[in-house]
């Protein structure tokens, strides 16, 4: 993957600690033996340590290192129940609910997070993506200015000579059918995860119209979101609403919308919903020989992230690394 190298580099130059609620999944096992064996990002595996480690050794991984921890049994359990009231006071959260929301799995994990015990969360891989993300929403919180926790994915198309491919998409997972403000803001965090990964963004607001030529509700609103955005971020380029062949062919662009500095070039799109956007990016991954990393959520305070419950052991592995660098 394109700059998976300079991640690596930034663990090694400063380790971090990533907790994975599926503890005894075989595929979590497969990545934390591979990250420790590397030592630069330490995993945290919720679960019972003796079914952890069954697990560990009917699949012969090695976990030699890895904290485990049962919620039930932490020595912190009854200060984390009471810094989670706190968090959850306006919503008249009890003790008694806290604890019991705690002794899951996914809630756990985000609050160690929430309490510096860990760095990152990556989960998902037999959780819900709303398993995942309820427990950041509700915890970690969105960042100030931010509204919603969106997510984009980092597509990557390598080449042989080196000079891979990347693209940005959002938001494929968490956001129905964004208004014209959540699309902004979506394309705002988009375009600085981008960033993060060595793309220069160009972004397009993606439609089934190109600058008026389609009507209806859905063409309007990705127009409008389009310019709110250019007013927002006028030092980003952005161009808006598109259809795909005009945000990626230079051919099209010229004939739909001349004049267009971004059309034809656009490396990072924005969908109108999550319907487009979730068959777009699995279009680009099976038919473009693109890999996809994601869904990595934006907007929150703290680098929690959600796997495919049908992601391979490599693929948590490439995960863990991206969710724990942007922490």
């Amino acid at each position: 993957m394109y700059g998976f190298g300079r991640l690596i580099n930034m663990l090694k130059e400063n380790p971090k600690k990533i907790v994975f609620p599926d503890g005894k999944d075989p595929r979590i096992l497969g990545a934390a033996s591979r990250l420790l064996a590397n030592y630069f990002l330490s995993p945290i595996l919720i679960g019972d340590e003796a079914e952890i480690k069954e697990a560990a050794s009917e699949t012969g991984f090695n976990i030699r290192g890895a904290t485990i921890i049962k919620p039930s049994e932490y020595d912190r359990f009854d200060e984390m129940v009471d810094v989670f009231c706190e968090l959850r006071k306006e919503k008249g959260m009890t003790p008694e609910e806290a604890k019991r929301k705690l002794l899951q799995a996914n809630y756990f994990g985000t609050m160690l997070v929430k309490m510096g015990v860990a760095d990152a969360l990556l989960g998902g891989a037999t959780y819900s993506t709303a398993e995942t993300v309820h427990p950041a929403f509700e915890v970690i919180k969105t960042k100030e200015g931010n509204n919603i926790v969106s997510s984009c994915f980092i597509l990557v198309r390598p080449s042989a000579t080196g000079d891979d491919e990347v693209i940005a998409m959002g938001d494929c997972a968490i956001n129905i059918r964004p208004t014209e403000d959540e699309l902004v803001e979506i394309a705002m965090e988009t375009a600085e995860c981008a960033k993060f990964f060595g793309v220069d963004p160009k972004v397009a607001f993606l439609s089934y119209s190109t600058l008026g030529s389609g009507k209806g509700e859905d063409a309007d609103r990705m127009r409008n979101a389009a310019k709110k955005a250019k007013e927002k971020n006028p030092e980003l380029p952005i161009e808006g609403e598109l259809q795909f062949d005009a945000a990626v062919v230079p051919r099209v662009a010229k004939v739909k919308c001349p004049g267009s500095t971004i059309a034809g070039h656009a490396n990072t799109f924005i969908f109108p919903d999550v319907n487009a956007g979730n068959i777009g990016y699995k279009i680009a991954q099976r038919l473009g020989n693109f890999e996809a990393y994601g869904p990595i959520l934006l907007g929150l305070n703290a680098p929690i992230n959600d796997l495919s419950r049908g992601c391979s052991s490599s693929e948590v592995y490439s995960m863990a690394i991206i969710t724990a660098a942007l922490s």
